[in-house]
């Protein structure tokens, strides 16, 4: 017998050995001695016998946990006098079908152990020797966990021994002593908080050099718009642009430098998202073709402005088309030579007030006649 007690101290230090993977979860180890009976299949010739031990397990997961057993009884001998002292040692694995904060926790259980039925020389009539056999054991039951610390435990096994093919049943109550452990995970390292783009252009913040750049546009390394013929006119406002390198452009980006001498603004109203106008406002549009008539050597730009509200593109395009508009009345109807008047179209580029309130948005809608001399 002090092989197999030697056999089932191993298998109970086994089980306490915490690795590594333990760690950043909750653990509980649990201390269960039991008490029951044991029906031991025909084949043996023992009658049923009260059996008792201990396990201790070891829950590593919500749901699962592995145990090592160590049981014992003295069996008598079913058809004649005599008894067998009967040892066991076996390790099961467990499933939970409920984590360990619930009241019931039922569960089933597989598992593999050694098992020594003794002396059987009364029995057999002669000196006999140790009957020894390896049990595969399938088992369900039910802990209710009474306290944090205490639970009660129900359990019902069956075991196979593989080498006389024999089925043996056991039932057994027990308590159990809970010995728990709690490990934090640590911590996630922060991640960095991703660093501003207020305009969205793709350059941050702190190294955007031109932080209001429209959406949409092409900005170089330094977050400002790209000036791809170099004449100082960023591309969306140029007109002409593949002007010559190094020559003398007009805001536009066109060659030739102008004068701007004097502004008027335009009284003019379209209806939503419309550019056309009749002779509604003629008289407000004459002013302008009478300072042109009085002084020849002006030309003028009729720029149209818009809001913010809406797409940039579609801004730009309608402010155009509406500038177009007085021109044409410039033109045809009040007699000023077409190769003095120019039309552009601004968009929301060139904001006089907030957009952020209506009396703003209001003033940015505009037509101003930009009286010139080009030196």
């Amino acid at each position: 017998m002090s092989i197999m007690r030697s056999c089932a101290m191993a298998a109970v230090a086994a089980t306490l050995v915490t690795p590594a993977i333990a760690e950043e979860r909750r653990d509980t180890i649990y201390i269960n001695p039991f008490a029951g009976f044991q029906y031991f299949d025909d084949k043996r010739s023992l009658d049923e016998s009260a059996t008792y031990g201990f396990g201790v397990e070891y829950r590593f997961l919500p749901h699962w946990a592995i145990e090592g057993v160590y049981s014992r009884a003295n069996a008598d001998h079913k058809y004649g006098s005599g008894d067998s002292d009967f040892e066991e040692v076996r390790v099961d694995g467990t499933y939970y079908f409920a984590g360990p904060e619930e009241k019931w926790n039922p569960y089933v259980s597989l598992g593999a152990g050694h098992a020594d039925f003794g002396n059987d020389s009364s029995r057999m009539g002669t000196s006999g020797s140790n009957h020894d056999e390896t049990r595969v054991n399938v088992g369900t039951g039910v802990r209710y966990n009474v306290t944090d610390r205490f639970s009660l435990r129900g359990d019902l096994r069956e075991f196979h021994g593989i080498d006389e093919s024999t089925f043996d049943t056991q039932v057994s109550l027990g308590f159990s002593l809970a010995f728990a452990r709690t490990t934090t995970s640590p911590s996630p390292a922060p991640v960095p908080a991703k660093p501003a783009d207020t305009d969205n252009d793709g350059v941050i913040d702190s190294r955007d050099q031109c932080p209001g750049t429209k959406a949409g546009v092409a900005v170089n390394t330094a977050g400002c718009e790209l000036d791809a013929d170099n004449d100082g006119v960023v591309n969306s406002a140029d007109q002409c642009p593949n002007t010559t390198a190094g020559a003398d452009v007009d805001a536009t980006g066109c060659e030739g430098v102008t004068e701007t001498i004097e502004t008027f603004e335009v009284e003019v109203q379209f209806p939503t998202n419309r550019s056309v106008i009749g002779n509604k406002y003629d008289d407000e549009i004459r002013r302008v073709a009478d300072f042109l008539k009085a002084h020849p050597e002006t030309v003028v730009e009729i720029g149209g402005h818009s809001d913010d509200r809406g797409d940039a593109d579609y801004n730009q395009t309608l402010s155009k088309r509406r500038a177009q508009a007085v021109a044409k009345r410039l033109t045809d109807a009040l007699g000023i030579d077409p190769e003095r008047v120019t039309a552009v179209g601004y968009g929301e580029t060139e904001p006089v007030a907030s957009n952020t309130t209506a009396e703003g948005r209001a003033a940015n809608r505009r037509v101003e006649a930009r009286i010139q001399v080009q030196r």
